[in-house]
């Protein structure tokens, strides 16, 4: 079998292992992405590189700038809005931050969500590797949506549009906005 070098490459690159699940008993909106960016991981923090616009929609949606909260301040807001942060993959092989990049994909324990949050009511996917789990948190009989990916490697939707994606699913959710 002939492996390309971008196979050897991914083969060559280190297992990366991702960020603890946000997740508590009061989660009711649980935000898949893929595995953390480089910048994530390198900082222990959920959705870090600067131009990821995560904490702005959030910000946007709730009316309070996230961005200028300490980062466990963040989390104790998300949590008390009955909002949970994690990703489909536990560990995986990349080089660089890039979904399509990612080897050896590893999933998380997404069957375990209804125990670890029994207060659930939606799952929402952030971007389209995300999304590749669908069939898995379909299965646990909750409403699941895709949304558009929070990355700037997803520079085809303005930040208006991906805004808007993200209220109607939060509302749906009934997760408050403003």
């Amino acid at each position: 079998m002939v492996r390309t070098a971008a196979a050897r490459a991914d083969a060559a690159s280190p297992r990366l292992v991702g960020l603890p699940p946000v997740i508590d008993r009061r989660t009711r909106l649980l935000l898949l992405g893929s595995f953390p960016s480089a910048a994530s991981l390198a900082a222990g923090e959920y959705y870090a590189h600067p131009r990821n616009a995560f904490w702005p929609i959030l910000s946007a949606l709730w009316g309070l700038d996230l961005r200028a909260l300490p980062y466990r301040e963040r989390l104790a807001e998300v949590r008390r809005r009955g909002l949970g942060i994690w990703d489909v993959y536990r560990a995986c092989r990349r080089s660089g931050s890039l979904d399509s990049a990612i080897a050896d994909a590893e999933p998380n324990d997404l069957a375990s969500l209804r125990r670890r949050a029994p207060a659930l009511v939606a799952i929402a996917h952030n971007g389209g590797e995300s999304a590749r789990a669908m069939r898995v948190t379909r299965a646990l009989g909750l409403p699941v949506w895709r949304l558009p990916s929070t990355s700037p490697a997803n520079a085809s939707w303005s930040f208006e549009r991906k805004l808007a994606a993200w209220r109607q699913v939060f509302a749906e959710a009934g997760i408050d906005v403003v």
